[in-house]
């Protein structure tokens, strides 16, 4: 299998909300209730709010073709556009989502590596994501390349609150 990694462009826009909604829904529909992820889906992950992201410059997004197909997508975060941190140290990992049927492929470590290059080419020290408590197998990714859990914060979901784990890697 051939996989390429490319820096989004706006030709991809209705594939990225394609797969976002489609990874989301695959990832998180089994343990959620319907109302909750429809809500979810037709709030943050549609074209228009998808675009606004991407017009944010300290944003980027990076989609994974796996033999020419859309197969997963990587955003980060800088500066002001971190949800959390904001630290100028740090960098994002907003989302790393690969469709189920690439799951295995390596293209979510793929992905996972140039979040690494984007923030040694950003002389950060460190990187950081949120990662949800009932997510093991993401867990489990993250754990494995070296991130430790270092706190928690509440991520609303529908009408319901979750509890998102906050994980960082020291890469300097």
């Amino acid at each position: 299998m051939k996989i390429e990694i490319i820096k989004f462009t706006n030709n991809y826009l209705g594939d990225l909300a394609k797969i976002s909604r489609k990874t989301f829904a695959e990832t998180f529909a089994a343990q959620n209730s319907q109302e909750n992820l429809d809500q979810y889906l037709s709030n943050n992950l549609t074209v228009q709010s998808l675009s606004e992201e991407i017009e944010n410059v300290d944003s980027e997004f990076y989609l994974a073709f796996a033999d020419e197909k859309i197969a997963g997508y990587l955003k980060l975060n800088v500066n002001a556009a971190q949800t959390e941190l904001k630290e100028d140290d740090g960098l994002e990992i907003e989302r790393i989502y690969v469709l189920a049927e690439f799951l295995g492929a390596g293209i979510g470590k793929i992905l996972f590596e140039k979040s690494l290059e984007t923030a040694k080419n950003y002389n950060k020290n460190y990187v950081w994501l949120g990662v949800w408590e009932n997510n093991p197998r993401a867990i489990k990714f993250y754990e494995k390349n070296g991130f430790k859990i270092f706190g928690e914060h509440q991520f609303l979901f529908g009408n319901e609150n979750q509890k998102d784990l906050l994980m960082k890697l020291i890469i300097k």
